[in-house]
C-alpha cells in the first residue's frame, strides 16, 4: 500500500487520513497525537505537516460505478 492522502477522511489536505490509513490507526487519534507532538516539539509538526502535503501524492479517485453508453453509437468506444 503506497502512503497517499486521503480523499475520504481529511481535515486539512488528507495527509494524517492517510497516514492512519497506512498505520491502521484511526485518524482522530492520529489527529490528536500529531497536535500534541506539535505542540510539545516546538511547532515542527507543522514544518512536517507541510512538507508531507506537498510530497505526500493525493489517493487516486474511485473508479465511476456506471459508465455511459457513447454518444455516437456506430464509433468503437475507448
Amino acid at each position: 500500500m503506497q502512503l497517499c492522502r486521503a480523499q475520504d477522511d481529511r481535515r486539512i489536505a488528507g495527509v494524517c487520513g492517510g497516514l492512519a490509513k497506512n498505520l491502521a490507526w484511526e485518524a482522530g487519534k492520529l489527529r490528536l497525537v500529531w497536535v500534541l507532538a506539535t505542540v510539545f516539539t516546538a511547532f515542527a509538526g507543522v514544518v512536517i505537516y507541510l512538507a508531507l502535503w506537498y510530497l505526500m501524492p493525493e489517493e487516486p479517485k474511485p473508479a465511476p460505478a456506471f459508465e455511459p453508453p457513447p454518444l455516437q453509437p456506430w464509433k468503437k468506444s475507448v
